[in-house]
């Protein structure tokens, strides 16, 4: 089976995957937008997870044949299959609107996840279920399992161990261990981590969709120097040569610029925070099922149909693409203290209104102590007339990592002017102009 993409070319299937592709599951995504929103303001980005998922697993496969150019071992084989197939699914579970219905989840337990599928921090957890979750649940307990048989009979396939690759933790290193080295860490960060197929195939796609240039970087050069750091411990890490590491900052800067550009998008960010006001008003009208079975319905069809049968007001602001006004964007402390003043304010005289903020970071590597990325991405130098190479962590080898290192925090208010008095408008625009 051949798949035709514009972003990448053509995608060979093999067909012991069709059946997954073809399975109810997999075509949901077909009606799942990959950038929500993001279509109200750039009308060509309607592409969907369905063949960002197919390019993802692409864009994987090229990865892996750089790092194992020998892969005809059963063994080798086999965890090339079980990679695929992860990069294939990272996005099964995704809700509509992608990540915006995430709030009306049930309780993971309500789930019924097998437990060999969950970390033991969750055998007992009363979390809120995320899209993660379902994807686990559908590889693990539905009836997508049905899919799995030729790739399970062909290549050896354990979908214990494709869900492991997603989640990030293994409780089967010897699965992934070929020659006394376990590449469970090198697999996992390709499928999420500051340098994954996800990104690499999501940056590109969605600047070819949206009609802008601000996601475009060099993914060949990036591939071509893709390194398997094998550490001390016997573990093969994800790295790139020191000859990338200049394009490397250019895939942050990519990703960093549409973040600003697009997915931060003052229009779609403020649908975004009106469906939370219409899931919190109409708390009865749209939820999101434990039965994996019956997921499979929800869509980005079925949950507009909702909207547009429903009388609240955020709902019918949604489907006719209204938003309240921005009133103030801060970019910085000075403007923020503006805007928490009109915010005050605000809230002073009942006001309902609409409050967007960016917490979005360039790098995994800042955040709090306690969430500190497990895996860190290396960089692999040579040494002149040496075959040994050495490898250091990638953030002592880019300054874009400290440059970003807080959170590029935008701020914006929306509120509807004109239903306010004359007074209330005259107040929020002395405060407004007021100097920073």
């Amino acid at each position: 089976m051949e798949v035709r993409d514009p972003v990448h070319g053509s995608i060979h299937i093999l067909d012991e995957e069709v059946p997954i592709i073809k399975a109810d599951f997999f075509q949901r995504l077909r009606n799942i937008k990959q950038l929500g929103f993001s279509e109200y303001v750039f009308p060509g980005a309607t592409h969907t997870r369905l063949i960002h998922s197919i390019g993802v697993m692409s864009v994987g496969t090229r990865a892996f044949d750089k790092l194992f150019p020998d892969s005809n071992h059963y063994r080798t084989k086999r965890l090339k299959e079980t990679f695929k197939l992860a990069c294939l699914l990272h996005d099964i579970g995704h809700a509509p609107l992608s990540h915006s219905t995430e709030s009306v989840m049930p309780p993971l337990k309500d789930l019924k996840i097998p437990k060999e599928f969950l970390r033991e921090k969750d055998w007992n957890s009363n979390r809120q279920a995320s899209h993660e979750d379902y994807t686990i649940k559908a590889i693990a307990d539905s009836s997508l399992t049905l899919s799995f048989v030729r790739a399970e009979e062909e290549f050896g396939v354990e979908r214990k161990c494709l869900a492991e690759l997603i989640v990030g933790h293994t409780t089967s290193p010897e699965y992934f261990t070929i020659d006394g080295i376990n590449y469970f860490p090198i697999l996992h960060q390709l499928i999420s981590s500051e340098l994954d197929s996800d990104r690499m195939d999501y940056l590109l796609r969605d600047s070819y969709f949206c009609g802008v240039s601000y996601g475009n970087y060099d993914l060949d050069w990036i591939l071509d120097n893709l390194e398997a750091c094998i550490m001390d411990d016997n573990h093969a890490y994800l790295g790139i040569s020191e000859r990338a590491v200049v394009t490397f900052d250019d895939f942050l800067l990519s990703r960093y610029h549409m973040f600003v550009m697009v997915y931060f998008h003052y229009r779609s960010v403020c649908l975004e925070q009106l469906l939370f006001k219409y899931f919190k008003t109409s708390p009865d009208e749209y939820l999101i099922p434990a039965d994996i079975e019956k997921y499979v319905e929800h869509d980005d069809h079925h949950l507009m149909k909702i909207m547009r049968n429903s009388k609240n007001p955020f709902a019918e602001s949604i489907v006719k693409n209204q938003i309240p006004q921005k009133i103030y964007e801060s970019f910085n402390e000075k403007q923020l203290l503006i805007l928490q003043k009109v915010e005050s304010y605000l809230k002073s005289e009942n006001v309902d209104y609409i409050h967007g903020s960016s917490t979005g970071r360039l790098s995994k590597y800042y955040m709090e102590e306690s969430e500190k990325v497990k895996y860190k991405m290396k960089v692999a130098r040579t040494l002149h007339g040496s075959p040994k190479k050495i490898y250091f962590d990638i953030d002592q080898a880019t300054d874009l990592f400290q440059k970003f290192s807080k959170s590029h925090a935008v701020n914006r208010l929306h509120c509807d002017l004109t239903a306010l008095s004359h007074g209330t408008q005259q107040k929020i625009f002395e405060l407004i102009s007021r100097p920073c």
